[in-house]
């Protein structure tokens, strides 16, 4: 299965949620999801709330968070089986949500990670 991409001028213009719709389509079809980081890990974003790890569905749409204060990050490719398996389990522990597909002037959906992860789980899915 393999999505379909769509422009990224068409992308920044999408409400939140359909951001998070396609970054769970994306992702799903690419098995990767992608964050930004630096010499001192994962970039991290406030809300009022909520400590965020902002996550995107491609290197393209990171490296756009990649500028300003931000400048010094790359983008950072996460398998979606070491997201699933490391990833979420630790962001919970760490009491750590994700900002979807934040784009400038927008943090996106912000999420606890089970939510996330659920969303990007087949259905038929069996635990071990």
């Amino acid at each position: 299965m393999t999505a379909k991409t769509k422009p990224v001028s068409e992308l920044l213009n999408l409400t939140p949620e359909a951001r998070y719709d396609y970054l769970v389509e994306q992702v799903k079809a690419t098995k990767q999801i992608w964050s930004l980081q630096d010499q001192d890990g994962c970039v991290m974003l406030t809300t009022e709330e909520e400590d965020c790890i902002p996550m995107w569905p491609d290197e393209e749409t990171a490296n756009l968070w990649a500028v300003d204060e931000w400048k010094e990050c790359e983008a950072l490719m996460i398998p979606l089986d070491e997201f699933q398996s490391r990833w979420v389990s630790g962001m919970e522990e760490d009491d750590l949500f994700i900002a979807v597909f934040p784009v400038q002037d927008d943090l996106g959906v912000v999420l606890p990670p089970y939510e996330v992860d659920q969303r990007l789980t087949p259905r038929a899915k069996i635990n071990h």
